[in-house]
């Protein structure tokens, strides 16, 4: 039993430490407080002016509708849900292989859920082969990570008394957070 929680308790602080790996590039924003402390100061005898007119009200977004999207894309791609993704949508990388129509449940009811989005976080609606957002190639990493780390590293962890292959997947470390935890509570 030690040696199983010793294991596990490393393979835990290797994923973190990959994921904070992943993160240190990454510059925090300065905390709103910050902001305020660092703008000079408003001058003393500054004269009252009147308060400036409200900008004009604009048209609000319309909130998109996965459902309908998802929707779409499979009235877009009937009759190829068993042919491979990179044959049937554009722009794909790293899984090409997967049948279309199983993509599409990847995305759904994997990576939203496990990271608590909607597919505007990685793509822009209808423009769906865009590389514009930085978080689509973000995910094409993770997705390499996930299969170095399933494929090659768990493998070689000795100690791992199960009746089936180890796996991790985006859950293990996002818990439907966008950001995974990097320090306990």
């Amino acid at each position: 039993m030690a040696t199983r929680f010793t294991v596990l308790f490393g393979l835990t602080l290797l994923l973190v430490s990959a994921a904070a790996i992943a993160a240190a590039g990454r510059q925090p924003e300065p905390a709103k407080t910050e902001i305020a402390r660092l703008d000079p100061p408003a001058p003393a005898a500054a004269p009252a002016t009147p308060p400036a007119a409200a900008p004009a009200a604009t048209a609000a977004k319309p909130k998109f509708d996965e459902a309908k999207a998802l929707a779409d894309l499979r009235k877009e791609i009937a009759g190829k849900e068993n042919e491979p993704a990179g044959k049937v949508f554009m722009d794909i990388d790293v899984m090409q292989n997967v049948t279309a129509g199983k993509l599409l449940a990847i995305m759904e009811k994997g990576y939203a859920r496990s990271l608590g989005v909607t597919c505007t976080h990685c793509h822009i609606p209808g423009q769906w082969e865009s590389n514009e957002k930085k978080e689509k190639e973000a995910a094409r990493g993770m997705i390499r990570m996930n299969a170095t780390i399933n494929n090659e590293l768990l493998p070689k962890v000795r100690g791992l008394d199960t009746d089936h292959k180890p796996l991790v997947n985006c859950t293990t470390c996002h818990r439907g957070q966008v950001r995974p935890a990097l320090q306990l509570p």
